[in-house]
């Protein structure tokens, strides 16, 4: 057990210092997809003393090619990706107190977790998350680390409240992409060099090594062998909504926040309760059988139906497989759970 961390230990810019610093932080990631699975055992491998994780969504067989924490077991049975991750961390290093989260990542819900947060990883797959993220880390002034990717194009940005741009002066708007994991696919290199990125700045941070934090907006396209990086110092704008003079954080409020997410690649709709009082779950299953064919764990039921399937989370989520179309997905919810 003592020589666990000494070769990183070995590396000059972490030391025994760093290492120690290392054990006293808290590192929050948002989303146990590709990008988060492989940042979280990155960070418990390296020995941060508490990481949290937080995804809303269970681990399916289209996410073995490229989420590295999880099993066929686990696609089969439908575990939730924050408790497989969990449970495969706490095997990985029993040191570190590993805590997943079976939530979706709204205002409210992260904003009661970031208190004790040292940084936030972004691991999510949608922008409407991201730009809550954003806002927390400026209201709380927590260190972010931005990452998206597709195909195999990825990017990287290290966001420093006070001092670097933030995301909504980069994007001002949420942006309509075009482009997905479900038109375009991706590769397992393109997460893991984007996961890379995305652990260095994170340990360059916690262990207090400001000068060697990236600067720039990183991209790269991996299959054709292109790599960018742009400086973006002057896009921070002094009026500015999240991070400016006068912030008001626009995307922590109520009306900012999406209440039905076409889900990325998945051809599914979330549908999210204004008011999640949850589920009994033994209940609703007898309810739904004679709709369909019903699938339990501890977590979720879910129901097969001729051309749908819905998976009903005990926080009151649904997601609605089948479709696209998010009218669609709530005539279906409204007409089985009212």
């Amino acid at each position: 057990m003592n020589d666990r961390y000494s070769r990183q230990q070995l590396f000059q810019p972490i030391g025994e210092k760093g290492q120690e610093l290392l054990q006293q932080k808290h590192v929050l990631i948002v989303g146990a997809g590709a990008l988060g699975s492989a940042s979280a055992e990155a960070i418990v491998r390296a020995g941060v003393g508490k990481v949290t994780i937080v995804d809303r969504d269970y681990v399916e067989w289209s996410n073995l090619q490229r989420q590295q924490l999880y099993s066929e077991e686990e696609a089969e049975q439908k575990i939730p990706k924050a408790i497989a991750a969990q449970d495969r961390l706490k095997r990985i290093n029993s040191n570190v107190q590993i805590k997943g989260i079976v939530m979706d990542a709204r205002a409210e819900s992260l904003e009661s977790i970031v208190h004790d947060v040292d940084i936030m990883i972004d691991g999510t797959d949608n922008f409407d998350i991201r730009f809550v993220m954003n806002d927390l880390a400026q209201k709380y002034q927590i260190p972010w680390i931005y990452g998206s990717c597709v195909g195999s194009y990825g990017t990287t940005y290290t966001i420093i409240p006070g001092k670097t741009p933030c995301l909504h002066c980069l994007m001002q708007s949420v942006p309509n992409m075009t482009i997905t994991c479900d038109t375009a696919g991706i590769i397992s290199p393109t997460v893991q060099i984007v996961a890379a990125y995305q652990v260095a700045e994170a340990l360059k941070i916690l262990v207090g090594d400001w000068n060697a934090v990236c600067k720039t907006y990183r991209t790269f396209d991996v299959w054709n062998n292109q790599h960018y990086d742009m400086r973006v110092q002057n896009a921070k704008k002094d009026d500015c909504l999240s991070c400016g003079e006068s912030a008001i954080y626009p995307y922590l409020s109520y009306e900012n926040q999406t209440k039905v997410d076409v889900l990325c690649g998945r051809n599914a709709v979330q549908i999210r309760p204004v008011r999640p009082d949850g589920y009994n779950l033994n209940y609703l299953a007898q309810q739904l059988q004679k709709h369909g064919t019903i699938q339990q764990n501890p977590y979720l039921i879910s129901c097969q139906l001729k051309d749908y399937r819905l998976v009903i989370f005990k926080d009151g989520r649904v997601l609605v497989h089948g479709t696209n179309d998010a009218k669609q997905a709530k005539n279906l919810y409204y007409s089985l759970l009212g």
